[in-house]
């Protein structure tokens, strides 16, 4: 998957997650289910974040360390 995109669907369900639980919180009919949905929607988010931060700081360490060497 192309990085710009993983990110933004990592930015996606994180906000589609919280918008669920604010919605089910904010709501009358307060149904347990949809708020436990929304948990893990946002928590599948943050995961895939997460690994997307680690995959590419390795990238980020060695540019550093390649602009050092040139000076």
């Amino acid at each position: 998957m192309n990085r710009k995109y993983g990110q933004l669907i990592n930015t996606l369900l994180i906000v589609i997650g919280g918008g669920v639980m604010i919605y089910t919180i904010l709501g009358e009919d307060k149904s347990k289910y949809i708020q436990i949905l929304g948990l893990v929607i946002i928590m599948f988010g943050l995961y895939r974040a997460t690994n997307f931060w680690v995959e590419t700081k390795d990238d980020e360490e060695d540019n550093e360390g390649d602009e050092n060497k040139e000076v």
